[in-house]
């Protein structure tokens, strides 16, 4: 039988009502903590402790346990904010651009997706923070008068991150509580515990499901969606302008924008999918996170790893079409010098494995997307890496030439990173509703004005 690719993908299936929605969406937070979710948090915890480590390590000896030397000066540190910082791109992209657009897919993986982006953000500012050395100037980077005239240096693209990050984390936030107004509300008229009767209270801002309210709601969400669509864009753009201004080889290029946004779309979907993958399996949520919506995530992937794929292939065509045999050297080093192994893991898992992605047995198998996602996220990764590492490792001047080797905090603090996120994770999972239930709730058929069917109608007011 033929099978119509034109249909919208199936968000939640129909056997659910309105109510069982609900108690499937408030089950998590509602239950007490199990042992089970005890367990899942250990590793996370653990990874969290050696991240507090290496971190207080470095902040008693000084950044010379890292790796880091001359000329290689950006090492891990920079690797690792540009990795988080891409991560935190889907979120955005999921709940704005393509809320804008309309796809009700988005509904169910929108709210996992916003919170990612907000402890990836997170993770990621931790980086630049210790990366300067004395951390507790970092008062400086901000632009207040000061009796030393001490003023940032407005030119940097450096400082420039400062305000598009900290613009992004803070729409991100603002987004991504809104949202969960209605859902907090729901979660009060739920609840016995006077405590958490409070604090729901508090914080939905006196919501009562009025017509008025939803109104206001629907025009301060649309106002805010189309202020953050640009943020999408602008954010990795200036953080690809922290290489590309600068005069380094391979660097100094007009690829880097958009060459980078699509990269922290591609690895941003990627770690959607890696988290989701046990988390809609865990919390019973499959009818809510269906397949054809993780299909969908995957064909983003597919899109996206062709254009990195495509920015790999043009980087060389650029540099051959200059004419600088400098320029050339570069890439050149970078696939066949001593870095090598690094630039093919990049192209393995970021050119080469997303195609797979053709298939759509593939696209709809789990544990195929899974492997596939994390193999996303370590060329991602990688790609970094490579962008930082060879570029700076063999500048202008051969008698400067020096390889760069990670040390053992180095590598603490890269995984102890994913601790850090994934704790944040855990805990969000745990204790607020990481599926809107409103929004939910509007993609079933039987939620849609002209749908004549009753069944199970009478669970809307109930839910």
């Amino acid at each position: 039988m033929a099978i119509d690719y034109s249909k919208d993908p199936t968000v939640v299936e129909s056997k659910h009502s309105f109510a069982s929605i609900t108690d499937t969406i408030a089950k998590p937070v509602e239950s007490k903590i199990d042992k089970f979710w005890i367990i899942a948090t250990i590793l996370p915890l653990m990874s969290l402790g050696l991240f507090a480590f290496c971190w207080g390590y470095s902040f008693y000896k000084g950044v010379g346990v890292w790796g880091n030397n001359i000329p290689t000066g950006w090492g891990f540190p920079i690797v690792n904010f540009v990795f988080w910082i891409g991560i935190g791109h889907a979120g955005t992209l999921i709940s704005a651009i393509l809320f804008l657009l309309r796809q009700k897919w988005r509904n169910s993986i929108a709210r996992y997706s916003e919170a990612m982006t907000i402890f990836a953000v997170m993770t990621a500012g931790l980086f630049p923070l210790f990366h300067v050395g004395r951390p507790w100037l970092a008062g400086y980077l901000f632009p207040y008068p000061n009796k030393h005239s001490v003023w940032p240096n407005f030119i940097s693209p450096l400082e420039w991150d400062v305000f598009a990050v900290s613009t992004y984390f803070t729409v991100s936030v603002v987004f991504w509580y809104l949202g969960l107004i209605p859902d907090l509300a729901t979660l009060k008229t739920r609840t016995d515990s006077k405590i958490k009767q409070f604090f729901y209270s508090v914080f939905s801002l006196g919501w009562k499901f009025s017509n008025r309210h939803w109104q206001h709601y629907e025009k301060v969400y649309l106002t805010l969606a189309g202020f953050a669509t640009p943020l999408v864009l602008s954010v990795h753009t200036i953080v690809s302008f922290d290489f590309a201004t600068s005069n380094v080889l391979g660097w100094h290029t007009t690829i880097f924008p958009p060459y980078f946004v699509a990269g922290a779309i591609f690895s941003g979907f990627g770690m959607v999918v890696t988290c989701l993958v046990p988390a809609r399996k865990i919390f019973n949520m499959e009818h809510l996170v269906t397949l054809d919506v993780m299909e969908t995530m995957n064909k983003i992937i597919l899109l996206t790893g062709s254009l990195v794929g495509y920015a790999y292939g043009m980087e060389f065509f650029i540099a051959w079409y200059s004419g600088n045999p400098i320029e050339q050297f570069v890439f050149i080093n970078r696939a066949f010098g001593p870095y090598a192994w690094s630039y093919w893991i990049m192209i393995s898992c970021n050119v080469i494995s997303p195609q797979l992605f053709w298939s759509r047995y593939i696209r709809r198998s789990l544990p195929l997307m899974f492997t596939i996602s994390i193999f996303v996220n370590v060329g991602m990764w990688y790609e970094r890496y490579v962008i930082a590492v060879t570029s700076l490792g063999r500048d202008y001047l051969p008698s400067s030439w020096g390889m760069f080797k990670a040390t053992l905090v180095d590598l603490g603090l890269m995984f102890g990173s994913f601790g850090f996120f994934f704790t944040l994770m855990m805990l969000f999972m745990k204790f607020l509703p990481m599926i809107s239930i409103s929004e939910i709730k509007a993609v079933r058929d039987d939620a849609q004005p002209h749908h004549h069917h009753t069944e199970n109608g009478g669970d809307l007011h109930h839910a």
